[in-house]
């Protein structure tokens, strides 16, 4: 089996026993974008997401870092909007490092506490 998949899978297993009331924060990212959208473990329903292929990132060239920022923030006020402040973080298999600590970092600025 593929070492990521055994990671991402041993992560989310330690995630989900140690938070059952609250909802996921799940964070996907490729070579040029990058995404994070909040789960409803309990009835398997994306609630909010945020990417950086929407039209309105799209308008204004950015570095790397600073677009997972700026959906950091957008994902956080998606958020407040539906009344969600408490989340846990699935970083997945990435490292909690580089452009994944500036998404988690900027959720945690505008709101989110995990």
């Amino acid at each position: 089996m593929n070492p990521y998949i055994k990671r991402v899978g041993r992560n989310r297993a330690k995630l989900k026993k140690v938070s059952l009331d609250r909802f996921r924060i799940t964070v996907f990212k490729s070579s040029r974008n990058i995404s994070a959208q909040i789960i409803d473990d309990k009835i398997n329903k994306t609630i909010v997401s945020a990417s950086s292929t929407e039209k309105d990132m799209k308008k204004d060239k950015k570095k790397k870092t600073e677009l997972s920022i700026a959906i950091g923030e957008i994902l956080a006020k998606r958020a407040a909007q539906k009344k969600i402040n408490k989340v846990y973080f699935d970083r997945g298999g990435y490292k909690y490092h580089g452009r994944i600590k500036a998404l988690a970092e900027s959720l945690r600025k505008n709101g989110l506490s995990f």
